[in-house]
């Protein structure tokens, strides 16, 4: 269920989706929170630093540094696009066990997969999230097709 801490905290990752959009990359964002507390953010920056891994998952993940396990099972994971099977493989690895997607309209990657691994697996459907997402796809669609080719992503992709 979407609480409206979810809401709000979906909404930061919002804002790191649109810093990431605003540098020329892909608009995905990530909040790593314990409560109300953000421990870490981060955005996709593939484009902007050249790196094959730094989703915007991993780009949270390495922001918020090490963490003491117990930590990481106190968080919840939020992503405004459905993650790839590395950042989920993440996400199981460091025992995070609740993740709030923005949207997976646009693809749909490993959310079952997470949720058959006992995550708590949480779509919000967010409308900004997905019209970004659709906003940068038609302005760059060849780097969009290079994200989802090279980045090891077995879902469904859907163009709207």
């Amino acid at each position: 269920m979407l609480t409206e801490l979810d809401q709000r905290m979906l909404k930061e990752a919002y804002a790191e989706a649109v810093a990431g959009y605003n540098q020329g990359g892909l608009p995905i964002g990530a909040i790593l929170a314990r409560g109300e507390e953000i421990i870490g953010r981060g955005h996709n920056q593939r484009v902007q630093k050249g790196s094959p891994i730094l989703h915007a998952e991993m780009d949270c993940y390495q922001e918020a540094g090490r963490l003491h396990p117990s930590v990481y099972k106190q968080c919840t994971l939020y992503t405004t696009l459905s993650p790839c099977y590395m950042c989920g493989g993440t996400t199981l690895l460091f025992g995070v066990p609740r993740m709030v997607v923005g949207e997976m309209r646009t693809i749909e990657a490993a959310d079952d997969w997470l949720k058959s691994q006992g995550v708590e697996v949480i779509l919000a459907d967010d409308p900004d999230c997905y019209a970004l997402m659709q906003k940068f796809i038609s302005e760059h669609p060849d780097i969009w097709a290079e994200d989802i080719g090279n980045a090891g992503i077995e879902g469904t992709y859907h163009s709207h």
